[in-house]
């Protein structure tokens, strides 16, 4: 008798969306890359939050201002439940941001787990509470399914000391301050999309940058399909510049706006999160689609505009020249999310600043977002791979449960 089909239902939470995945899981033990089904709610805690999935138009509804995220789960837990129609759902695997240094690879979470991750929520605000809202909310409702917590920075515990490090006093260290890295399920797909395009042993051997470009951003730096360098160290405001966060900042400015603006602590933070990166400067959107329409204005918004998109580049260029440094040279560059994927003219002005290193870009394939968008020509492999992180955190749910 042929056992039936299974599914995992997949939970990636933010702050104001939760995208959710079902893949379903075969007979013969096989997980397909692309999900049965999927959707998000978006806007939550907004004035007008929404629900979009594969066979479902978007939209409106009404969440309690209450509790809008309780809500919001509650929503997708009964959409689920009806697309499901019966058959079985073996496990919930969440995107949780924030191992620490205790959690490395994916791990059934019961109370003890829990605990440890809710300690983790000063280093990942943005996103780690609302993750373990979801975990509390189905453990509440459905406490017999399995959930699965996969990390974030689990990809990265390959990092050397050296990179972990932050120069402040060494009892910091011992504190637990350190670099982790982050977008890891998207940089643990991209070393198997990789080795799966070029073959294992190239992969292994390229000395590789991966640019994770979306709303949040940040490179990582592979050697061996492995993670030796990022710049999204100890939290999410580290490194590049961002839709509406700063990235790297001297320390001295936080100070300033403190002790000299007199800006309070959680002023501070919305203004570092929420008010900064490419909103911020450009004081338009943060995203860059915008920008671009409104960069060749002859008016004031247009200077911003133009500075704004200038600053994201040269952030981008910067670092990569920095993880180029750490790897003593370069062989493929690979863009990858949101603003990776689908921005050719933002991957055009990359690259043209990163001529010196043999690049040498494709436009028409870079036009059509091809896999590969550079010529023969070109000393660096440059490429546009899509990533996966709600079929990593899939397998990972599959792993933990053998």
């Amino acid at each position: 008798m042929t056992a039936p089909t299974s599914f995992i239902l997949v939970l990636n939470c933010g702050s104001s969306s939760i995208k959710f995945a079902l893949f379903e899981l075969g007979a013969d033990g096989r997980l397909p890359r692309r999900p049965a089904w999927n959707g998000k709610v978006q806007g939550i805690g907004g004035p007008s939050p929404d629900i979009g999935a594969r066979d479902l138009p978007v939209m409106p509804v009404a969440l309690d201002p209450a509790q809008p995220y309780h809500d919001a789960l509650e929503l997708i837990r009964q959409h689920t439940q009806r697309w499901l129609g019966g058959r079985p759902l073996r496990a919930v695997a969440h995107r949780v941001v924030h191992g620490g240094s205790k959690y490395f690879e994916p791990v059934l979470v019961d109370a003890g787990v829990l605990a440890d991750l809710r300690s983790y929520i000063p280093l990942a605000p943005l996103h780690q509470p609302f993750a373990l809202e979801a975990v509390d909310s189905l453990l509440a409702v459905r406490p017999a399914i399995p959930q699965v917590a996969c990390f974030d920075t689990g990809f990265h515990h390959t990092l050397p000391q050296v990179e972990q490090m932050l120069p402040l006093p060494y009892a910091a260290w011992e504190r637990g301050l350190r670099r982790y890295g982050f977008h890891g399920l998207s940089y643990e797909y991209m070393a198997t999309a990789l080795a799966e395009r070029h073959g294992r042993e190239d992969a292994e051997r390229a000395r590789t940058i991966v640019a994770h470009l979306g709303s949040g951003a940040s490179l990582c730096a592979m050697r061996g399909l492995q993670s030796v360098a990022t710049t999204m160290g100890f939290s999410a405001l580290d490194g590049l510049m961002m839709g509406t966060r700063t990235g790297a900042l001297d320390p001295g400015a936080v100070i300033y706006l403190m002790e000299i603006e007199k800006l309070s602590l959680a002023q501070v933070g919305r203004t570092l999160y929420h008010e900064s990166g490419l909103l911020g400067v450009s004081g338009l959107s943060s995203d860059p689609r915008v920008l671009l329409a409104h960069e060749d204005e002859d008016s004031e918004r247009g200077v911003r505009v133009r500075a704004a998109l200038a600053l994201y580049v040269r952030r981008i260029v910067r670092e990569i020249g920095a993880l180029v440094a750490v790897l003593g040279g370069l062989d493929r560059l690979v863009f990858t999310a949101g603003v990776g994927e689908h921005n050719a003219v933002l991957r055009t002005r990359v690259c043209a600043a990163l001529a010196w290193l043999g690049i040498e870009i494709d436009e028409a394939a870079n036009a059509v977002h091809a896999a590969r968008i550079v010529t023969p020509a070109s000393r660096v492999d440059v490429g546009v791979e899509p990533t996966n992180e709600e079929w990593v955190a899939a397998r990972g749910a599959l792993r933990v449960l053998g």
